[in-house]
């Protein structure tokens, strides 16, 4: 736990340096992984500099919250058990982090539906609340499948460049419904004045993984562990663009303070970007004892819910524009979350 334990001390530092004392934190979906790690660190911060920050937390099990917290130091934690897309029962929030959406690809394949709901009427259900409530700051959690599958140059890809995603996929209820949400940001800052902004994140991960994890880089680690061959369900040639927690919850709580209203900001380490093949190798290479090697066992379908293959490669000047920079490479984010593993 050494590296998960210095990653929240980082971020409770950040949140002090940069000004979030006496102040409302209000986090959904609170057991997952970014969420997760953002009221602990939140919670860390006061125990270290007595910033009486207060904490509120969405969740939909408290069965969920016995898994991911526990202990006294998280008494301080006010937790509102409901569904997403009801009223928010609370009020007094300062900031808004929104976080709660489905992830797990094959969720989206059996429960197309219902992940429209939940990321659609969720979020619109969040931003009514942010409007009434008068927030000082809120960001949206958005995803890099916004870009959709068409760039296969080597340029950055900036966040005006979306490419093509096909409505006629189930597996595009996620991507579409993030970007319908991304939109409602932009008229909800546009109509009604509210402080909102897009994180729109490459895929995060890092020390704090839940045991249940099963995207790829999860399974990559979890063989790399336990002496196994990586096995690939397709050629492994799609683009990968990747970010530590910390460096993204980093640019999260930048974003709370100055991004600009509306607007959707990329985060992502670019010195991370890699095919997944690629990914796969450098795992093989520094982790795999020279006891492991890379297969393929392609199915003829899509069962395991993988997104459609794309190149896009990410860039983060705009975030950078803002003074984020990220620190933590792609070997150092597999060192930290096997560490913790």
């Amino acid at each position: 736990m050494k590296y998960f334990e210095s990653d929240l001390n980082i971020l409770a530092d950040y949140i002090y340096e940069n000004g979030f004392s006496n102040c409302s934190f209000l986090v959904t979906g609170a057991t997952g992984l970014i969420g997760s790690i953002i009221v602990k660190s939140l919670v860390l911060c006061n125990e270290k500099y007595k910033t009486e920050i207060k904490i509120k937390a969405t969740v939909r099990s408290l069965e969920k919250v016995k898994e991911v917290f526990s202990g006294d130091n998280f008494n301080q934690i006010e937790f509102i058990v409901q569904d997403i897309a009801e009223q928010l029962k609370c009020d007094g929030v300062d900031y808004l982090i929104h976080t709660a959406t489905p992830t797990e690809s094959k969720f989206f394949i059996s429960n197309p539906v219902e992940t429209i709901k939940a990321i659609c009427n969720g979020s619109i259900a969040v931003l009514d609340f942010a409007k009434n409530n008068n927030v000082k700051g809120m960001v949206y959690l958005s995803s890099m499948e916004v870009f959709g599958s068409a760039h296969t140059s080597d340029e950055k890809t900036t966040e005006d460049q979306l490419g093509y995603i096909d409505i006629a996929n189930v597996r595009s209820c996620y991507s579409e419904s993030k970007r319908l949400v991304e939109c409602a940001c932009k008229c909800y800052a546009e109509e009604y004045g509210v402080p909102v902004k897009v994180a729109r994140l490459a895929q995060t991960f890092g020390a704090g993984i839940s045991k249940k994890e099963n995207r790829v880089f999860a399974q990559f680690a979890r063989s790399a562990l336990s002496g196994s061959d990586i096995v690939l369900h397709t050629k492994g040639d799609s683009v990968g663009n990747y970010c530590y927690t910390t460096d993204a919850i980093k640019g999260i709580l930048l974003l709370l303070k100055k991004g600009c209203n509306g607007e959707a900001y990329t985060v992502v380490n670019e010195q991370t970007t890699m095919s997944i093949r690629e990914m796969a190798e450098m795992v093989i290479k520094e982790f795999g004892n020279d006891k492991i090697k890379l297969k393929f066992d392609i199915p003829n379908d899509n069962k395991y819910g993988y997104a459609p293959k794309t190149g896009v490669r990410l860039s983060s000047a705009k975030l950078n524009s803002l003074g984020w920079r990220a620190v933590v490479g792609l070997k150092e984010a597999y060192q930290r979350m096997m560490e913790d593993l």
